[in-house]
């Protein structure tokens, strides 16, 4: 997840919204530099963007997916980490500069220096925005929580996480994703 550095320059926040500049996120009406990016992280975010990917190929259910990709929520301009989008949306919205709602399933890495509120409210906000199902991976803690309108459900290390709404029938050892 990784957003600190608040950027102050002369945007309006339909700019922002419109023409979301790389690594930065319009959050709370400024610009937000997404850094502190760590091996272990790129990794991760490489590893969840291949397995989805995969499954949708073998599964046959298509779609695409993304890293650091734009998408307007309710209220800000975000870059999730890793992001699917199903094959309607991708007709609808596939040539999009960034996608005007949140995308069906997305996940956060979050780093040590990430505030757990924060994560939590960012969650929330795609829930909010069309998101059907948000996973937060701790890579700390070899945690996955996945997130939906109706439950919480965690993963540890030695477990299997699974989508509960997109991308049905998907797994990964938990083990094996932060690996």
């Amino acid at each position: 997840m990784v957003t600190t550095a608040v950027v102050s320059e002369n945007f309006s926040g339909e700019d922002c919204m419109l023409n979301l500049p790389e690594h930065m996120e319009w959050v709370d009406g400024q610009l937000r530099e997404k850094n502190g990016m760590t091996l272990q992280h790129s990794e991760i975010q490489i590893n969840l963007g291949f397995y989805w990917k995969s499954y949708t190929i073998s599964s046959g259910q298509e779609g695409k997916v993304y890293t650091d990709v734009p998408c307007r929520t309710n209220k800000q301009g975000r870059r999730p980490d890793v992001a699917y989008l199903t094959p309607e949306l991708v007709a609808q919205f596939g040539k999009a500069d960034i996608l005007p709602q949140s995308f069906p399933l997305i996940a956060e890495i979050v780093s040590p220096t990430d505030i757990a509120e924060d994560v939590f409210l960012k969650a929330q906000e795609y829930l909010q925005s069309g998101c059907e199902e948000v996973w937060l991976v701790f890579p700390e803690s070899r945690l996955v929580l996945v997130i939906t309108q109706s439950q919480i459900v965690g993963f540890t290390a030695s477990e299997v996480v699974s989508t509960q709404k997109v991308l049905l029938g998907f797994s990964v050892a938990v083990n094996e994703l932060l690996a």
